[in-house]
């Protein structure tokens, strides 16, 4: 094994095992149901903050965000604005009232406000749905870490993540992984700022533009391995040596590609000289100016998409099991409203960094273009600027660290809260064990995401977000602020929102999408999904009014009381 490789296997380790002694001291401490669901409501607003930002900010978004800038340029820049907005709808909508509600998860809330044994079975189904769907990137982005930074096979990193997670979360819940997401969220935060200070001075003094009517070039003589099918466009004439299959005829030798299309088969290796220019996927921008400018592309289907997004990203990350279950855990209502100010400021931040980081790889890395594993530009650029040396390899063990607890923050919040759905609804009465909960809630994608094929986080997680919203949103911000809900309106609108939504995610993962805006819309559902879920919810909600509940007046009271007039129920339970 390489120098390189062996320091990020380090490093990943070390993230490891430190992750473990952290969780241990919330195993001491973690004596009851309610420490190992909500950490007995006791959260500060900082630590809170803290662990929120450590499981939101996940390898979606540690990859994937720049890999995206790598991509699509100023167009991405939307995902990121996205992703923080959606914590001003939780603080304006969502935040100090559901900590009110004294439930522990979505469907205990959804229980609570409408009384409704249907409406909560519904709801336990769409967590679970919403939560595995989520930890499947989560997993593979391991499993991409340990291939790219160390050529070990990847389900070496799917498995060794899903153990990880596992012993974290079984040893002492809630309370355990708030110390361990708290760490992981700032040594995420430093793997970013000191390659971006370290790798912003050479970028200072490079010569190199992004505001080229030209194609990025090749900076050395590299070899691409393309690890699965994919279109290349080139703009520009280019000579390669290649071995492999090439427009569905096999080649060996030297190649020259004129502009336009060219469809290379996986375990195709491409070797272009110094100076080449790069061929990059179909779809993306193809110049450097291009991918400077915005809505360089198809106007119409653009806009469609970018609404779509902020749509998905605004509203779905209310409806994100994980983070929901984080705004049980503060002490009152105005500690989730100062929790989520702070969110606020740790993710844009985060952000911030990524996007710089994103830029500057398409000068370092630009042979992501051609392969398509533009998720692996943030694990790569270090080493890219500056050289194979200690230097170097030493920041590119301190990413490959960030990336580790990337993937172990979101999978330990995420299957936290599938595990407490699991505890109070579906295995109640015959497997009350929170632990053996944690474990199935583990094992059951763990699976799947050895069986797929890796999976890109462009497209996973938006359509996440967008079934997030398209169905607990709607619940949430009605259930909140409108007395006229009715049970059989909210179960007929998480029927309509995530059934379309629920449509939109087989299609875009198992079948070819159709041009123009029905394929933009299958792509990116939310646009349509969260308008239709609503409207279906108040519509049913007026058409059987007469079923209201009774007490629904007590119980808004009690969601937007203070706290300091004693209407909060907390059900802390002390069983061991």
């Amino acid at each position: 094994m390489s120098t390189p490789a062996l320091v990020a296997l380090v490093a990943i380790a070390l993230v490891g095992i430190v992750s473990a002694v952290i969780g241990s001291v919330g195993v001491r401490i973690a004596r009851s149901t309610s420490d190992f669901l909500v950490a007995s409501r006791t959260v500060g607003s900082v630590a809170n903050a803290s662990a929120i930002s450590g499981e939101y900010l996940s390898a979606a978004s540690f990859l994937g965000i720049a890999g995206l800038i790598l991509r699509e340029g100023a167009d991405a820049l939307w995902y990121p604005i996205a992703f923080v907005a959606g914590y001003l709808a939780l603080v304006l909508f969502v935040a100090a009232p559901l900590r009110r509600s004294g439930a522990y998860t979505v469907p205990d809330f959804a229980e609570a406000r409408l009384s409704s044994p249907a409406l909560r079975r519904m709801c336990t189904m769409f967590v679970l749905a919403i939560g595995w769907l989520y930890l499947l990137p989560q997993m593979q982005g391991a499993g991409l870490a340990l291939t790219t930074l160390t050529s070990l096979p990847s389900w070496t990193g799917v498995v060794a993540a899903g153990v990880l997670v596992v012993l974290t979360v079984i040893g002492g819940g809630m309370r355990s992984i708030t110390f361990v997401q708290a760490f992981q969220y700032w040594l995420k935060l430093t793997a970013l700022i000191v390659p971006t200070i370290v790798v912003l001075g050479l970028f200072m003094s490079d010569a190199r533009s992004f505001d080229r009517p030209a194609p990025p070039h090749f900076p050395a003589d590299t070899t691409v391995q393309v690890r699965t099918d994919v279109v290349l466009e080139v703009t520009a004439r280019v000579r390669l040596d290649a071995a492999g299959e090439i427009d569905g005829r096999p080649v060996q030798g030297r190649v020259t590609w004129e502009p336009g299309r060219y469809e290379v088969a996986a375990k195709t290796r491409l070797t272009f000289a110094t100076g080449s220019a790069v061929p990059t996927v179909a779809g993306a921008p193809t110049t450097d100016r291009a991918w400077l400018e915005p809505m360089s592309g198809d106007a119409p289907d653009q806009l469609l998409e970018i609404y779509s997004i902020l749509v998905a990203g605004f509203l779905g990350t209310m409806g994100m099991p994980h983070v929901l279950v984080r705004f049980y855990t503060n002490p009152d209502g105005r500690a989730a409203r100062r929790t989520t100010v702070v969110v606020l400021a740790m993710i844009g931040s985060f952000y911030v960094l990524v996007t710089f980081v994103g830029a500057v790889s398409r000068l370092y890395t630009p042979e992501l273009l051609v392969s398509g594993q533009t998720d692996a530009a943030v694990l790569l650029v270090p080493t890219a600027a500056l050289g194979n040396g200690w230097t170097g390899w030493l920041l590119g063990g301190l990413v490959a660290a960030g990336a580790a607890a990337a993937f172990l923050a979101t999978s330990s919040g995420l299957v936290v809260s599938l595990a407490g759905v699991l505890f109070t609804d579906l295995l109640r009465g015959r497997l009350r064990d929170f632990r053996l909960a944690a474990l199935v809630a583990s094992i059951v994608p763990l699976p799947f995401a050895l069986l797929i094929t890796r999976l890109d986080f462009a497209l996973t997680v938006p359509l996440v977000f967008a079934l997030a919203a398209s169905t607990f949103c709607p619940l949430l911000v009605l259930g909140i602020w409108w007395r006229g809900l009715t049970a059989r309106g909210a179960i007929a609108g998480l029927l309509v929102g995530g059934g379309l939504s629920g449509i939109a995610v087989g299609v875009t993962m198992f079948a070819v999408l159709p041009s123009g805006w029905l394929g933009v819309l299958l792509y990116r559902p939310a646009a349509v999904t969260v308008p239709a879920a609503f409207l279906t919810m108040v519509v049913v909600s007026k058409l059987t009014r007469a079923e209201i509940p009774p007490g629904v007046d007590g119980t808004l009271l009690r969601l937007h009381a203070p706290e300091r007039l004693g209407l909060t129920h907390d059900r802390l339970d002390r069983e061991p």
